[in-house]
């Protein structure tokens, strides 16, 4: 994934949409060295608007010294980066790493004097920067820089790139703030205050997080910035002032409205939204400030419980890639863009360090393991940006404008290729979801179950969690506890002889497994000789005593097929149900059922109200496809992995054969409409594929939500 995404970047993916990225720095960096051989005989470029997206009149060459692309298109370098620097903490790659040095000598090259780096005003020209936050994501670039920077220094230990990150941080903190002389603004794409707070935390520099603060505490205060900033713009450019329209409130698109701490409905578009919504949780967190606390709380209520998705997508709307209205969640017109859930899974994270409670991680799995894994094929080497939960593929042959911004197969890249990277920076990073440590380093919190290992200081003592997961497939796995042989600092805190430390290892009840009820699938080491004993709190079992090493959990949590209704409210999925197991999200496909799902109808008397009428299968799935087009788009390279699918009883109604539109006139036809009467219908099984695996055979149909009776 990460040498294919490296030559995406490089505009080097035949068929695929270019990147222009690393041409763009590349072109800044020359700049620069033009700057530095002519001294004072420069002349600076003056800035010249070239459209939101700028594209060479010649794709097959484009102008060496220009800026291509989208405003943002420098972060697709920094969120690759950012997934180098976390497989190479884990996965040692000398010939990556190289690659990964030579790209940050060529990004740290395109940097100005004064920190300033973000390669669309480098190259358009600097005397209009700052002028339009709202909409050219200056301190968005700002925030993947430092998130990449971080990454790639803690993988690596080399700081080059984290130097520059916080050259470019220092400029835009000395030219933002509420003091005389300074900008009082704020991102217009949020991330920025996030990546601040983690920048603070690596190098110890407060003014970072005193400037995430300032971001998160500024954004929404009247008079708003962005209407300001508005009328400055149009009246140096000469256009008419036109009034923001947004709904429910001017400039709700960028939750800049009102100050967060009024803020209870998430709005406007949904990445935007919810990176802002994690930085507002880690500064809530760190400052401990009550109405921030209650924000970031009834925010999160909001989406759980009337805007999300049952793949754990966000934001219905195609119109601004936005939030829609409560309740609101269409399958087929669905938006559920990729970055959308990889954002909830960050939002989750930081509630659950602000509070462990399991229904963050619940939410937090079910992103990951449907929305986001749907996002890539299973080859790595194709993507989607929107992940419906129904699809026709005529609606995209007869090119209907309805459904433009669906896709019936995974692209190559994206021009707009925000996606991709996104996938891999999470991907690689996933360790720091599944587990987190208590601020008083007393408690180790698993939210995740996947194998694999984690080492920290529990209470005062060096451990590893080492993890044997079945999931998703099966709730079955082991956790072993193993002290390091180091010494510790403050032995005093945990160490009690020998091998052995006074600690709490903390799990989630997951809510598919019963939630608290399935604490009886956990056995540990050491209980029956109460040396440890146990505690449900907020969907967590507590873990606490002398745990000695090599001690062991051992869980098997019930995975039982949940068939699954929505709220009525929700007009799209009246008289549907979906199926889930464990975290997985099930999908019928045609591939397996046939075209027609809408025909594909539920037994519920069959399933049963235990779903004991359904069986889950496991199977080898093979992915495979054909492209769609001469650009190879939808193809897929032969890939077999282990899953589990649904066989649920089901009817199909029958449908009579259709008349070709060109058959004579007097040729028999079925009727559009007709008297009412029970549809004839037969008895078949319906089978169900983990939703995220969809479109990995080719071109089909296919519904998570299917009719029931």
């Amino acid at each position: 994934m990460i040498p294919y995404q490296w030559r995406a970047l490089n505009d080097q993916v035949p068929g695929a949409d270019a990147s222009y990225c690393m041409h763009n720095f590349k072109a800044a960096a020359a700049q620069n060295a033009s700057k530095a051989t002519q001294g004072k005989r420069f002349v600076p470029p003056t800035y010249t608007f070239r459209g939101f997206n700028a594209l060479p009149e010649d794709p097959a060459h484009p102008d060496p010294d220009k800026f291509y692309g989208f405003v943002f298109q420098d972060t697709d370098f920094s969120k690759w980066i950012e997934a180098v620097g976390y497989s190479l903490a884990h996965h040692p790659d000398a010939e990556l790493e190289a690659t990964a040095d030579d790209a940050i000598d060529i990004v740290c090259a395109a940097q100005l004097d004064n920190g300033y780096l973000d390669t669309y005003y480098i190259l358009n020209g600097m005397d209009r920067h700052f002028t339009n936050l709202k909409d050219h994501h200056e301190l968005y670039c700002l925030g993947h820089l430092i998130e990449g920077a971080v990454a790639y220094y803690q993988g690596t230990g080399k700081s080059k790139l984290l130097k520059a990150a916080c050259r470019f941080a220092d400029y835009v903190a000395c030219r933002f703030g509420t003091e005389e002389g300074k900008l009082d603004g704020y991102p217009g794409h949020e991330i920025a205050e996030m990546a601040l707070v983690k920048l603070a935390e690596v190098t110890g520099e407060k003014k970072y997080f005193d400037l995430a603060v300032y971001f998160v505490r500024q954004r929404g205060q009247e008079p708003l910035y962005f209407e300001r900033e508005d009328r400055a713009r149009v009246a140096a450019e000469g256009w008419g002032y036109q009034p923001n329209a947004n709904d429910p409130k001017p400039y709700a698109y960028y939750q800049a409205h009102e100050p967060v701490i009024n803020q209870h409905e998430a709005v406007g578009h949904a990445v935007r939204a919810v990176y802002f919504y994690a930085g507002v949780a880690d500064v809530a967190r760190l400052t401990d400030d009550p109405d921030l606390l209650s924000a970031v709380r009834k925010l999160w209520r909001n989406i759980v419980d009337k805007k999300l998705y049952i793949t754990g997508g966000i934001g219905a709307t195609r119109h601004g890639e936005a939030f829609s209205y409560d309740y609101d969640l269409p399958n087929d017109l669905a938006y559920s863009e990729t970055c959308a859930a990889i954002a909830l899974a960050f939002f989750a994270r930081r509630m659950l360090e602000i509070e462990p409670k399991s229904e963050y991680g619940d939410v937090m799995e079910t992103a990951l393991y449907n929305t986001v894994l749907s996002g890539m094929a299973l080859d790595g080497k194709s993507f989607f940006y929107v992940n419906p939960l129904e699809v026709r593929p005529e609606t995209a042959h007869h090119r209907d404008e309805n459904f433009s911004h669906v896709k019936t197969v995974r692209q190559k890249w994206f021009g707009c290729a925000c996606c991709p990277p996104n996938i891999a920076r999470l991907v690689e990073s996933v360790q720091e979801y599944a587990y987190t440590l208590a601020d008083d380093g007393n408690t180790l919190f698993t939210h995740l179950y996947m194998s694999g290992s984690v080492g920290c200081e529990l209470a005062g003592v060096p451990v590893t969690l080492s993890m044997e997961a079945g999931l998703p497939w099966s709730g079955a796995g082991r956790a072993a506890l193993h002290f390091s042989s180091e010494s510790c600092d403050k032995p005093e805190q945990g160490r009690i002889a020998g091998d052995a430390a006074t600690a709490t290892l903390a799990f989630r009840l997951p809510a598919w497994a019963g939630g608290e009820e399935a604490a009886a699938a956990v056995k540990v080491d050491g209980e029956a000789a109460n040396r440890i004993t146990r505690e449900i709190h907020e969907g967590y079992l507590y873990l606490t005593g002398e745990w000695r090493d090599g001690d062991a959990v051992v869980f098997d949590f019930p995975m039982p097929v949940h068939m699954v209704a929505t709220n009525p409210r929700v007009c799209e999925n009246v008289g549907k149900v979906a199926f889930v197991r464990g975290p997985i999200t099930f999908a019928a496909e045609g591939h397996d059922n046939g075209d027609l799902l809408q025909n594909l109808v539920v037994d519920t008397t069959a399933v049963g109200a235990d779903c004991s009428g359904v069986k889950a299968v496991p199977f080898d799935f093979v992915a495979g496809a054909k492209g769609v087009d001469e650009r190879g788009t939808g193809e897929v390279e032969a890939v077999t992995r282990p899953m589990v699918k649904l066989e649920v009883p089901a009817l199909r109604v029958a449908v009579e054969r259709e008349t070709a539109d060109d058959a004579p006139a007097d040729a028999p036809r079925t009727p559009l409409y007709s008297a009412y009467k029970p549809a004839a219908v037969t008895s078949v099984t319906a089978t169900l594929i983990p939703y995220f695996a969809w479109a990995n055979r080719g071109e089909s149909e296919m519904r998570v939500w299917l009719n029931a009776r």
